[in-house]
């Protein structure tokens, strides 16, 4: 089975060092010194489920003309739109598996809007990984989850043998049902947090113990609740009870990726996030005011 590994950050760089060990065919594609330095020194990885150094891995810095069994994409939302269009320009994805581990709805829209619903894949992914000043992937804490399935529930084949070798490597992958309500579910917090972190430069202890943007960052998960049900997702459970309690499991100097970025001064994702939602309640016609003021008061 040909797999290719669409940027080799956090996600995608814990994600390539489990099945590294598979008999899995495996391409990376990365950009600049993570190119450089994936090609000289190979992928290394410091996790507390385990450290590995893999050397003499398969990197590019574009697509390679070959046909892929299984695609995963982890790159950042901006750059979405121009990896599908290298995608769609490179290789034949008629029988590929393209599992997009983006933030927020907007990579399964794009699939599906380039290549059809029978191409549709979800891919979440519960990790705080990134690439360390030595280019290693660190990954904190032991939660290292990725759930996927197909949009519309179908069986697919390649996916199913793709998450049981992955699984005997041990890599937390779980087939899901019902991949949109763990998207949205995910989303529902994502949005929130990253929005929220980002606009008050606080952590996720300091929010819940001032009332004030406690209130604020539960009523922007309902705004993106209240805009989940008119892309028909249900919940088995309330999504928003389930994170009010893991948010108080959550480390208290906890923050966004994006406020990170924020402060570093790169490029945020908030347009496909606190963006998204803005657009779409409006075109529906309901409240996003806490969302408004994220994507309004955020200075990019």
């Amino acid at each position: 089975m040909k797999i290719l590994v669409f940027g080799v950050g956090g996600v995608g760089g814990f994600i390539g060092a489990q099945i590294l060990n598979t008999d899995f065919d495996i391409s990376f594609v990365a950009r600049g010194k993570r190119y450089i330095s994936l090609k000289e020194n190979g992928l290394n990885l410091q996790s507390d489920l385990g450290n590995k150094s893999l050397q003499g891995i398969k990197v590019y810095n574009t697509i390679p003309k070959k046909k892929f069994d299984v695609v995963i994409s982890t790159v950042k939302l901006y750059d979405f739109d121009k990896f599908i269009f290298q995608l769609k320009n490179t290789i034949s994805t008629n029988d590929t598996v393209l599992l997009p581990f983006q933030n927020g709805t907007y990579s399964e829209q794009k699939i599906t809007e380039e290549f059809g619903k029978k191409h549709t894949f979800g891919a979440v992914a519960q990790i705080s990984s990134y690439i360390g000043e030595n280019q290693k992937v660190i990954h904190k804490g032991k939660l290292a989850s990725f759930f996927v399935g197909h949009i519309e529930s179908k069986k697919n084949d390649k996916l199913f043998y793709f998450c049981e070798k992955s699984k005997k490597a041990g890599l937390d992958i779980r087939l899901k049902n019902n991949i949109k309500e763990k998207i949205w579910e995910k989303f529902i917090f994502l949005s929130a947090y990253s929005g929220i972190t980002t606009l008050t430069q606080k952590t996720i202890g300091e929010i819940f113990e001032d009332p004030k943007l406690k209130e604020d960052f539960i009523r922007a998960m309902n705004e993106t609740l209240e805009l989940s049900k008119f892309f028909s997702v249900k919940f088995d459970s309330d999504p928003i009870a389930f994170w009010i309690e893991k948010i108080k499991k959550m480390p208290f100097d906890m923050t966004s990726s994006m406020y990170i970025d924020y402060i570093k001064g790169k490029r945020l994702e908030l347009d496909w996030l606190s963006g998204f939602v803005v657009r779409y309640s409006k075109k529906y016609g309901i409240s996003s005011n806490i969302h408004s003021k994220i994507l309004n008061e955020i200075k990019i």
